[in-house]
C-alpha cells in the first residue's frame, strides 16, 4: 500500500484553459513509474494533494475516472499563493500527487437506481469522475436514468466544455445546463440550479442523488430534491472544501465526532443532519 506521506512524481501532460478570465485551469498528470499508475487506484468522488516542492501542497478532488488509465485530472481554480504557483506551471514540469484519499461515491448504494447529478461551479469536478464512470460501457447496464443538472454564472465558466457538447448527444443520459442570467448565443436553460432541477426533474422513488457545488446552491436545492421525493438517505454530498492535510491530524476538518478527511468527504444528508451546523 502506497505510504500516504509520500507523493507519486507526476509530469503535467497537458494543460487546459477553462474559462476566459484565465482563473479556471484543468492539469492531465502521468506518473513518472508506470508501477505507481498500478498503485494508485481511486474511485469517483475521492481527492488527493496535489504538490509543488518549496511551495506547498492543497487537497483537489480528482475529476478523472478510474477507467481513463494512466493519468489523473485536476481541475483547479486560482484562490491563493499554492494555485497561483500551479496555474504558472507548464507541460513538462514535475509536480506531486498523495493520495488518493478519503471514501467516493457509493457506487454500490447506486447500482440499479436512477441518478441525478446536481453541480454547480467548479465543484463539478467529482461529479464529472462519476459521469464518466457511469457512461464507461461496461459500466452504464448497472444504472438507471441518469440526469444531471449543472450550472454556472455564465457560459464561459463551464467546466469540460467539448465533453459537456457530446453528453448533450447521448442517449443514454439527460444533461440539463443551466447559466444565472441570459448570455449571447445561450440556447439551455437560464436560471439558478435549484429552479431548473425543479422544472426538469421528475419524482421518483427509485432515485440517488449526488450534489456538489457552492453551499448557497446545496441549501436550496436539497429541499428540491426532497420535494422531489427524495429523502435524506438517499441525497449524497461532498464537503472537499473542508479538506487539509488529508489524513485527520491536523484537525481542520473535524466536525462533531468526523474528520471529513477520514470519514468522507462524501456524506449522505442524514448523516450530516447529525453533525454540528459548522459544516
Amino acid at each position: 500500500m502506497q505510504n500516504l506521506y509520500l507523493p507519486y512524481q507526476m509530469r503535467i501532460e497537458k494543460i487546459v484553459e477553462e474559462s476566459p478570465e484565465k482563473d479556471l485551469k484543468t492539469f492531465e498528470l502521468s506518473f513518472l513509474d508506470s508501477q505507481d499508475a498500478v498503485d494508485c487506484k481511486y474511485l469517483p468522488g475521492q481527492f488527493a494533494e496535489v504538490s509543488i516542492l518549496g511551495i506547498g501542497e492543497a487537497p483537489f478532488g480528482i475529476a478523472s475516472a478510474p477507467c481513463e488509465t494512466g493519468l489523473v485530472r485536476f481541475s483547479v481554480k486560482k484562490a491563493g499563493l499554492f494555485t497561483e504557483n500551479l496555474h504558472q506551471a507548464e507541460v513538462g514540469d514535475i509536480i506531486g500527487l498523495r493520495g488518493p484519499l478519503g471514501n467516493s461515491w457509493p457506487l454500490e448504494k447506486l447500482k440499479g437506481k436512477d441518478i441525478v447529478i446536481i453541480g454547480g461551479g467548479f465543484a463539478f469536478t467529482t461529479l464529472r469522475s462519476m459521469i464518466r464512470f457511469i457512461i464507461e460501457p461496461k459500466n452504464r447496464k448497472d444504472f438507471g436514468q441518469v440526469d444531471i443538472v449543472y450550472g454556472n454564472r455564465n457560459p464561459g465558466q463551464m467546466l469540460y466544455k467539448e465533453e459537456l457538447e457530446e453528453w448533450l448527444t447521448r442517449k443514454d443520459l439527460n444533461l440539463h445546463l443551466t447559466i444565472d442570467k441570459p448570455a449571447e448565443g445561450w440556447q439551455n436553460y437560464v436560471g439558478f440550479v435549484p429552479q431548473i432541477t425543479e422544472q426538469v426533474i421528475k419524482p421518483s422513488h427509485n432515485a440517488v442523488s449526488l450534489v456538489c457545488g457552492p453551499p448557497i446552491m446545496i441549501k436550496y436545492t436539497l429541499p428540491v430534491l426532497e420535494k422531489l421525493g427524495l429523502n435524506p438517505e438517499r441525497i449524497y454530498t461532498s464537503l472537499e472544501m473542508k479538506m487539509k492535510c488529508g489524513i485527520g491530524m491536523c484537525g481542520r476538518c473535524n466536525i462533531g465526532s468526523k474528520y471529513v478527511c477520514k470519514d468522507g468527504p462524501v456524506f449522505s444528508v442524514a448523516e450530516l443532519e447529525k453533525l454540528p451546523s459548522e459544516y
